[in-house]
């Protein structure tokens, strides 16, 4: 018996799977209609995969033609997100508070948890400043350059960490990015005293974000705050408190 034959079928079922999404996030990124061959071109797939893929998005309602060339996607889609969204227990308990930090400081709230060795946005509230950080729900960081990364790592215990490190470069994001394992260790150690971990432009340049732990449902979120470097760095203290504010009002409503 061919052990392999079911690891290949379980791939191609993977990357079909994945090519729906990537048609939805090729629309999302030109914010306009396109035709089944910019759609190919855009997404990077063969064009008959694409239009086997459209075909089968039709015919489940998300998306539509407006020509005979030219599809759009439904609003089946945003229906769906919103009732899946509706439904999340840990962002329907979180949402409330990260709106009242991003009121409270003016700047751009943030959850976030470990996703392998990266970490994945759950929610983003963004500042309603022009000039702000901005970011979306399902973006990935690294975990030795974001802020909430730092959290993760400054939970580990030290031998994950010491194994961590030894197996994982770190890569270079900007010009402050810490690419030493004696100084990211320096610095997730003052995370530790301090309660709330920092990057001041290591993964986006001239952006500073701290960030604090938060462990519901037996798991370690991280809660953070962005913003542009120049209005953050005077009021760290100040924003260091709305944090930890926000994690207590967390904490006490966690079972």
């Amino acid at each position: 018996m061919n052990a392999k034959k079911p690891l290949v079928r379980d791939m191609a079922a993977g990357r079909s799977s994945l090519r729906g999404l990537a048609v939805l996030e090729t629309f999302r990124a030109a914010r306009r209609p396109l035709s089944i061959s910019e759609l190919a071109r855009l997404g990077r797939m063969p064009v008959s995969t694409c239009h086997g893929v459209v075909r089968a998005l039709e015919r489940r309602g998300f998306l539509y033609f407006l020509s005979s060339r030219e599809c759009y996607p439904t609003r089946r889609l945003g229906e769906l997100a919103a009732a899946l969204d509706a439904n999340d227990p840990v962002i329907a308990r979180v949402a409330p508070a990260l709106a009242a930090l991003r009121d409270e400081t003016g700047e751009t709230a943030i959850l976030g948890v470990r996703q392998l060795d990266e970490v994945l946005y759950l929610l983003v509230v963004e500042s309603p400043q022009a000039i702000r950080y901005s970011a979306h729900a399902g973006d990935r960081k690294p975990l030795h350059s974001s802020a909430i990364g730092k959290v993760m790592l400054a939970a580990m215990p030290e031998a994950e960490l010491a194994g961590w490190l030894k197996t994982h470069p770190l890569v270079r994001v900007t010009e402050r990015t810490l690419t030493s394992a004696r100084r990211l260790r320096a610095d997730l150690s003052a995370a530790l005293r301090n309660g709330y971990a920092v990057t001041r432009g290591e993964n986006v340049t001239d952006v500073m974000a701290l960030a604090a732990p938060l462990r519901l449902a037996g798991r370690t979120f991280g809660v953070a705050v962005a913003g542009p470097l120049h209005r953050m760095e005077p009021n760290e203290a100040r924003m260091a408190a709305r944090l930890r504010q926000c994690i207590r009002s967390l904490a006490w409503e966690s079972p």
